[in-house]
């Protein structure tokens, strides 16, 4: 027995503070308000884009306002979820800021929890798109794939772009430049095989931030027969490659800085917000405050007959 009336009455001895049912329902009606309101935030967010020059909002203003979404639905999901959990737990013979603070821990762990279950579900997708993607790699090559999905793929493109569309359209044993034995070991290998050399040539190269002269001298040779270029083109387009991967791999990295942050601000912010929110819902529990969803309407009174 919690109370008796609205007087509140002491526990017995082996009872626990912590009460998790109302920590689970305040968890679980976070998460479930959190992914509507991001379902409903992406729906905005490409209603805002279009493919049209001159219609839409621009990249930067959508990543802005996606960023400014995620803080604010996290907070006001763990808002929710913390005023439930606060005002449904059973209050002891506690007062002032013990009861403050019971029903605050009360919110801080159906952050807890709601995080756990959030981590949970991303990890399940994560582990269903990789999986969905180690099929669509398995049956049409993994270069294509990674070219598909990952910025040093376009800078593979522009390399081994041909230098006309008439050199596209020449077999490689036409173009001349490179010597018959560069081009028939270059021809043994297949395209595929060939993206994805390159690509870990790159990588590597943003890795270590320098590229071996073997490693140099040898896509500049295979540009060069790919795309009939002279040899110092070839060189040229190599260094502008390998600039190009740098800067996609910062541009990467000051992304993944700036989404670390986001994340962390966001759930921090979403705590206290918990917090204070179970605080709010123990307080109106004890002062018998009604919760309302809709303004009522005034009574009328009716007059005499």
């Amino acid at each position: 027995m919690a109370t008796v009336g609205s007087a509140p009455v002491a526990p017995a001895a082996n009872v626990s503070f912590i009460e998790w049912a109302p920590v689970l329902a305040g968890a679980v009606l976070a998460t479930a308000i959190s992914v509507v309101l991001l379902t409903f935030g992406a729906a905005v967010g490409l209603s805002l884009t279009s493919p049209w020059p001159g219609s839409g909002l621009t990249a930067g203003t959508v990543g802005a306002l996606a960023v400014f979404w995620a803080m604010v639905q996290q907070i006001g999901a763990f808002l929710a979820g913390g005023y439930v959990a606060g005002r449904m737990r059973s209050r002891w013979a506690e007062a002032g800021d013990e009861a403050d603070f019971r029903d605050g821990l009360h919110g801080g762990l159906t952050w807890a929890v709601g995080v756990v279950i959030t981590s949970l579900l991303v990890l399940s997708a994560a582990g269903a798109t990789a999986r969905s993607g180690a099929e669509v790699a398995s049956r049409a090559g993994a270069a294509t794939a990674a070219s598909s999905n990952d910025p040093v793929g376009t800078v593979i493109d522009t390399m081994l772009r041909p230098a006309s569309v008439a050199q596209a359209t020449t077999p490689a044993s036409a173009a001349g430049s490179p010597a018959p034995a560069q081009r028939r070991t270059a021809e043994q290998i297949p395209a595929n095989e060939q993206r994805v050399e390159i690509a870990r040539m790159l990588t590597a190269a943003t890795i270590s931030t320098s590229m071996s002269a073997e490693d140099r001298a040898y896509l500049s040779q295979l540009v060069a027969q790919r795309t009939g270029l002279s040899q110092p083109e070839a060189e040229r387009r190599v260094n502008d490659a390998v600039v190009a991967a740098r800067q996609a791999a910062d541009k990467a990295r000051k992304a993944a800085v700036l989404t670390g942050f986001v994340t962390a601000a966001a759930l921090i912010i979403s705590f206290a917000a918990a917090w204070w929110a179970a605080m709010k819902g123990g307080n109106h529990r004890d002062n018998a405050v009604p919760a309302r969803f809709a303004f009522e309407s005034r009574r009328q009174t009716p007059l005499p007959s």
